[in-house]
C-alpha cells in the first residue's frame, strides 16, 4: 500500500502562493525596469549651446538656414549687421519655416508671421522672435552663444553683442 498525498495543508498551499507571488512582482518589475530605461535615449539630443558659424564672409545678404536643424537658429545677415535669430515661435514653441518668395518667417502651426529682422507682424504671436549672443573669436569666426538671449520688447537688440557689424 503505498501512501501518496494528493492534498496539501495550508502551511504549503501558502508558502508556494507566496513563492509564485514574490517571482510574480519580481518579473513585472524587471519588465516594467527595461521598458522605462528603454524609453530614454542613450544621446543626448539637445543641440550644442555655443558654436561656430564660419566667417563673417561666409553669409550673404539675407537668411542662412544652414544651422536651423542643427542648432536651432537662422543667421541673418540684413542692414550691414549679422545676428543670430532663434527659430522657435513665441506663440506656442513651433517652428516657423523660412519662406524666400515672402520674405517672412511663417509658423505652419498657427500662422505667426516674422519680418526677416524677427519682429512679428501677423497671427498671435505676441511678441518677436529672439536673437542670441553673437561675436568672433580671436580668429575672426562667428561664434553663436545661446546662453545668452536678446528681446525686442526689452529694448536689447540694440545691445553690442546682439549683433555683428559687417
Amino acid at each position: 500500500m503505498s501512501n501518496s498525498r494528493t492534498s496539501l495543508n495550508r502551511r504549503e498551499f501558502l508558502s508556494y502562493l507566496s513563492v509564485g507571488w514574490v517571482a510574480f512582482t519580481a518579473a513585472c518589475a524587471g519588465l516594467a525596469s527595461l521598458a522605462f530605461r528603454y524609453s530614454y535615449p542613450n544621446v543626448n539630443f539637445d543641440p550644442e549651446m555655443e558654436f561656430l558659424a564660419g566667417r563673417p564672409t561666409d553669409f550673404e545678404e539675407g537668411v542662412d538656414e544652414r544651422y536651423k536643424n542643427g542648432f536651432g537658429v537662422w543667421i541673418v545677415k540684413e542692414e550691414g549687421r549679422l545676428f543670430a535669430l532663434s527659430n522657435i515661435c513665441t506663440h506656442l514653441g513651433c517652428i516657423p519655416n523660412w519662406q524666400p518668395a515672402e520674405l517672412k518667417f511663417k509658423c505652419p502651426c498657427h500662422g505667426s508671421g516674422y519680418y526677416t529682422s524677427g519682429i512679428n507682424f501677423e497671427g498671435p504671436a505676441p511678441r518677436p522672435l529672439e536673437r542670441y549672443k553673437i561675436g568672433l573669436t580671436p580668429e575672426g569666426l562667428v561664434k553663436i552663444d545661446k546662453t545668452k538671449v536678446y528681446r525686442y520688447e526689452k529694448g536689447q537688440w540694440d545691445h553690442q553683442d546682439s549683433f555683428i557689424e559687417v
